[in-house]
């Protein structure tokens, strides 16, 4: 999983905590966790750029559903605690973390890239997609962007990609958020759309429950039916 922690110690408490923030990161002490910082965002900000952007995804790996960026321009001098990669966040948490990082960023926005994009151009093209338009869509044109792993073809702006940036840098820990919630709201509308699939509970993912469903049922059209799981 790669999750980053600190103050690793010997004895056998400290190293089950470290376990738990491995294996369990809903349900950790979070001081083990390194929290993102805006270190390098106000590096930037020194160099002239003053309006820094995050851009994180959701939903690459699933088998309905669109994928969903985030883009995030967070306010320096406002600290920001309890924001953190989403994947180490509870459902309840990532709430609470929405509704700050929108009461409180500079700018934020999502960006989608449908099921019919998905089918049509693919996964990578179109979260790439998704990010971009989130990055088109904030309310405040960010000139420089900060993107967990990837940079983003044709966005006019100069960008770096970082590896578990969602981890390491606050803005784009804050666009994970965006885009997780985002996502998961999207998906409980499917499940009002098509309740046989689960969508509410899996949010698209390939689990047990999900793929049963889609053997009794097929597909709908929210499912990515141009991948190879649905081919067989």
């Amino acid at each position: 999983m790669g999750y980053f922690v600190s103050g690793i110690g010997n004895t056998i408490a400290e190293m089950a905590s470290v376990v738990k923030v491995l294996y369990f990161p809903h349900n950790t002490d979070m001081s083990l966790v390194i929290s993102p910082t805006q270190r390098l965002e106000r590096q930037l900000r020194a160099q002239g750029f003053a309006t820094v952007a995050g851009v994180d995804e959701a939903g690459a790996g699933a088998l309905a559903g669109p994928v969903v960026a985030g883009a995030v321009v967070w306010r320096d001098g406002v600290s920001g605690a309890g924001i953190r990669d989403s994947k180490l966040l509870s459902a309840g948490a990532r709430d609470r973390m929405y509704e700050m990082i929108v009461e409180q960023s500079v700018a934020w926005a999502p960006g989608i890239a449908t099921v019919e994009e998905i089918n049509t151009i693919g996964i990578r093209p179109a979260n790439l997609l998704a990010m971009r338009r989130a990055v088109e869509a904030l309310a405040l044109q960010a000139d420089y962007v900060l993107v967990d792993a990837w940079t983003i073809p044709g966005l006019k702006l100069p960008q770096q990609g970082i590896i578990r940036a969602d981890q390491k840098i606050l803005c784009v820990a804050a666009a994970s958020i965006i885009a997780k919630v985002t996502r998961d709201r999207l998906m409980a509308g499917l499940h009002a759309q098509f309740p046989v699939y689960g969508f509410h509970k899996h949010k698209g993912y390939g689990t047990r429950v999900h793929q049963e469903a889609i053997k009794k049922y097929g597909p709908c059209e929210a499912h990515r039916v141009s991948w190879s799981v649905f081919q067989k």
